[in-house]
């Protein structure tokens, strides 16, 4: 195992971020921590990265002990945080080279790998154009790069593609991809997109309010929460009496907002002839419906009883914090 973590902890005034969490990552996977903002995932991964002290509790990287061999740790690590942490009035090229001297590499040493290194992303061509002439999508490409500069073993991905669009995204996997399987570098990925995690990660781990729900590839995950397939539904009108009757008909009503439900069905053509029969019934209309399959979310769901989506409009566990540490 290249990460093993044991009972690590980190409080902020008394408020737990971080609650005794345990887990290993093992050499060339691609590792990701699935939870919404305030789960605990960023200061998981500055507690790995020696940004900050554990309360308590124990973590290695590559065999080094995060608190008692910081240095060592660092050496063999790459962080790429949320906020992009680029030099603007200095080119691609300069801004590998000032990175890589950092760490203590010459400038002969830098300058062999950067043309390797930009071609992963495809900047090769911007080389020396300033990045403040960049756009966000590739100012995130470079520093996807700038940590491999010093070859490290494990490279620490904190929401990676947050405030991208789709398009760009998607670009952002499968450079992600190709960092792991042609540079041989395990990835740690936190995000809260459902799809970046079941798109990249060969296990998922669930986090929330700094707790480990479950960890499993994101197929077994799914396949966990045992609900077959999910029938979503939108009525026109008279909702709340729709939702009682598919209850009293002994289906399972996974969700209920306004007048989209969703519903659990093992059988989904029996699931469907019964929706549009009570629906005549009630003499209400149908206007969407479909069938998918579990997802993360639904895993996500199942564990705490709402949506990742719900959670996203404030960070409030984080807020508390800063409170306290104000005052």
């Amino acid at each position: 195992m290249i990460i093993e973590v044991e009972k690590l902890r980190k409080e902020f005034n008394g408020i737990v971020a971080v609650d005794s969490i345990s887990f290993s990552v093992e050499r060339g996977e691609i590792f990701g921590f699935l939870g919404p903002n305030g789960a605990g995932k960023t200061t998981t991964i500055n507690m790995l990265t020696t940004l900050i002290r554990p309360t308590s509790g124990t973590a290695r990287i590559a065999g080094y002990d995060i608190v008692q061999q910081p240095e060592q740790v660092r050496r063999r690590i790459g962080l790429v945080p949320q906020e992009v942490v680029l030099e603007g009035d200095l080119t691609a090229r300069e801004n590998l080279v000032f990175h890589g001297m950092l760490y203590g590499l010459s400038r002969q040493q830098v300058e062999s790998r950067i043309p390797e290194l930009l071609a992963i992303v495809e900047l090769e061509e911007r080389a020396d154009s300033k990045v403040k002439t960049f756009s966000g999508g590739m100012k995130r490409r470079l520093e996807l790069v700038k940590v491999l500069i010093h070859e490290p073993e494990v490279i620490f991905l904190d929401e990676p593609t947050v405030g991208l669009d789709p398009q760009t995204r998607r670009r952002i996997w499968e450079y992600i991809r190709t960092l792991n399987t042609e540079k041989g570098v395990t990835v740690f990925l936190t995000t809260h997109y459902m799809e970046e995690a079941e798109q990249l990660c060969d296990r998922v781990c669930i986090i929330d309010h700094g707790r480990i729900l479950d960890i499993d590839p994101p197929e077994r995950l799914k396949h966990k929460v045992g609900e077959g397939e999910i029938v979503e539904i939108e009525l026109t009108a008279r909702c709340e009496e729709f939702v009682k009757e598919l209850e009293e008909a002994g289906l399972r009503v996974k969700s209920a907002r306004g007048c989209r439900v969703s519903v659990v069905a093992e059988r989904s053509e029996k699931v469907l002839a019964e929706v549009f029969s009570l629906a005549q019934k009630l003499g209400t209309s149908i206007s969407s419906i479909s069938v998918r399959e579990p997802t993360l979310e639904d895993v996500f769901i199942h564990y705490t009883g709402r949506s990742i989506r719900d959670e996203q409009g404030g960070d409030t566990r984080i807020k508390q914090i800063a409170r306290r540490l104000k005052h």
